[in-house]
């Protein structure tokens, strides 16, 4: 049984060893608080790991866990990690660590939290409730707006039935 609070046993098992696991689709909200309080530690297990493997300590900060935009950011490093380095197949994927560590270089502008990188946590922005008359404004909008209620059409309409018609020519 692996220990989570382990960063070796994120490792997948050598070959011949154990099976492999399946592959893991963390939704927060979905979770029972158990699972989610086990799925937090080893979110935060792995993250530990990758601030020192990667040397981000400057740019992911300790209180990261307390932030849900990074912590879904996180978990989604995290997941796409484990399915590409537990070894899930997919064809055409031989680059697949090289992308990981192209997505991580790409999501760091996103888990950096300037407020907090002091090293003392600022709670994040109050979200406003929506002003009064907003989700009726919302419906109104979708039903009268030009971009709700235009009929489909293709940008490229004109092209293709051009060109269909040119396949379709008699000879």
């Amino acid at each position: 049984m692996a220990d989570m609070l382990n960063p070796a046993d994120l490792w997948p098992a050598p070959p011949g060893g154990h099976p492999k696991p399946e592959p893991q689709r963390w939704v927060w909200a979905a979770m029972d608080p158990p699972e989610r309080r086990l799925r937090m530690r080893e979110l935060a297990v792995w993250v530990d790991w990758m601030r020192t493997t990667f040397e981000l300590h400057n740019k992911i900060t300790y209180c990261w866990y307390r932030h849900s935009a990074v912590v879904e950011h996180l978990t989604t490093l995290c997941t796409g990690w484990t399915r590409i380095y537990a070894g899930e197949d997919a064809p055409g994927r031989e680059l697949s660590e090289a992308d990981w560590i192209n997505t991580l270089h790409a999501f760091l502008p996103r888990i950096q939290l300037a407020a907090c990188a002091t090293g003392t946590h600022q709670e994040p922005p109050l979200i406003l409730p929506p002003p009064a008359g907003s989700e009726q404004d919302f419906e109104t909008w979708l039903a009268l707006s030009d971009a709700a209620t235009v009929p489909a059409i293709h940008p490229a309409a004109a092209d293709l039935d051009r060109r269909t018609a040119e396949l379709n020519a008699p000879l």
